[in-house]
C-alpha cells in the first residue's frame, strides 16, 4: 500500500470532525429517539460501559474509514479532487454501501426503520463530511 499521497493531517481532522458530529447526532439531535428505539435509558447506557474503550475504539475505526477514503483517491489528479468531489464520493459510499449494508443487517435483526434512519443517516453524513475535508486538503 502506498501512503505517500495521503494527507494524514486531513484524515485526522476528518476523524475528529466525524467524532464531534457523532456527539451532536447521538446526544442533541437524535439521542432520545435512538435510546427509545434500542430500549435503553440513560442509566442503562452508562452502567457497565467502558466509555474510554468505546470512544477510543470509535476514534480508531473512524480514522480507518477516513484513511480508506483518502486511499481511494491516491491515483486521482489532485487538481480534480475538491471538497465537493470528496463530499459526493463520501455521500455515494455512505448511501450505496454503508446505509444499504446496515439496512440488510437491521432487516435480519428486526430493528426499526427509525433506528436504521438514525444510524445510517449518521454514517452517510459523517462520510460526506470526511470526504469534503479530505478532498479539500488533497
Amino acid at each position: 500500500m502506498d501512503f505517500s499521497n495521503v494527507n494524514f493531517l486531513a484524515v485526522l481532522v476528518a476523524t475528529i470532525a466525524a467524532f464531534f458530529l457523532g456527539f451532536v447526532w447521538y446526544s442533541f439531535l437524535f439521542g432520545k429517539r435512538w435510546m427509545k428505539e434500542l430500549g435503553f435509558s440513560e442509566e442503562e447506557l452508562k452502567k457497565g460501559a467502558n466509555m474510554g474503550m468505546i470512544f477510543g475504539s470509535t476514534l480508531a475505526l473512524t480514522f480507518v474509514m477516513g484513511l480508506g477514503l483518502a486511499m481511494l483517491w491516491h491515483t486521482e489528479d489532485p487538481t480534480k479532487l475538491t471538497w465537493s468531489v470528496g463530499l459526493l464520493h463520501g455521500l455515494f459510499i455512505g448511501v450505496c454501501f454503508v446505509a444499504t449494508s446496515t439496512g440488510i443487517n437491521y432487516l435480519y435483526q428486526r430493528k426499526s426503520l427509525a433506528l436504521w434512519a438514525i444510524d445510517a443517516g449518521y454514517q452517510v453524513c459523517f462520510l460526506a463530511l470526511q470526504g469534503a475535508i479530505i478532498g479539500a486538503w488533497h
